[in-house]
């Protein structure tokens, strides 16, 4: 029974590790269409959140046929629980790739602006974020997890300062309020 639920442990990290996979793919295409306003790699964006939707589902059921199975305790119930939490936040940031992606198509039909921030050093910092966080779990490293936690600071004083970029540049230039405000929507991994 033990060597099953080591099997079936190892089957759910390999399912949670494709995911991120996806997700992190998502993120980047994501910020590229806006970067760029490609319309084609926002729409992959778009056409591939369903697959997302579905592989959060699979993993969900994946943890609960474990637990309703097999009743771990200790560390393997809790890397279960960790594995359920971090698939429904997985999910939610491929949500947030395809706002990014919807914010590209809006802004292909608006006049170019160019971004008031670095979009793409907010994208790669938290991407790293994600790597580490899974990193930690798979590894079951706390250093690195508290590492994750302090990077996140950093993160956040960069979505802070794109919030004064934007503000100052709808003050600046009136005219372009509405492609300004769609960058304001955008938040890379930010609840």
């Amino acid at each position: 029974m033990a060597n099953h639920l080591l099997r079936e442990i190892d089957s759910l990290k390999k399912m949670i590790l494709a995911l991120s996979a996806v997700v992190e793919d998502n993120v980047q295409k994501a910020v590229r269409s806006i970067e760029e306003l490609d319309r084609d790699l926002a729409n992959n964006v778009l056409g591939t959140d369903e697959q997302i939707d579905r592989t959060e589902v699979e993993v969900e059921e994946e943890c609960l046929k474990i637990l309703a199975l097999h009743q771990p305790v200790a560390i393997d119930l809790r890397f279960i629980i960790a594995v359920q939490k971090i698939n429904n936040d997985l999910e939610r940031i491929g949500d947030l790739a395809v706002n990014i992606a919807e914010r590209a198509l809006f802004l292909c039909d608006e006049d170019r602006i160019a971004a008031p921030f670095e979009l793409a050093e907010m994208c790669q910092k938290t991407l790293v974020m994600l790597r580490k966080s899974l990193d930690a779990l798979m590894n079951l490293d706390p250093d690195m997890a508290r590492e994750v936690r302090a990077a996140d600071d950093e993160v956040d004083e960069i979505n802070r300062e794109m919030y004064l970029r934007i503000s100052g540049g709808i003050q600046a230039e009136p005219a372009h309020t509405l492609p300004l405000l769609s960058f304001r929507v955008i938040r890379v991994f930010r609840g």
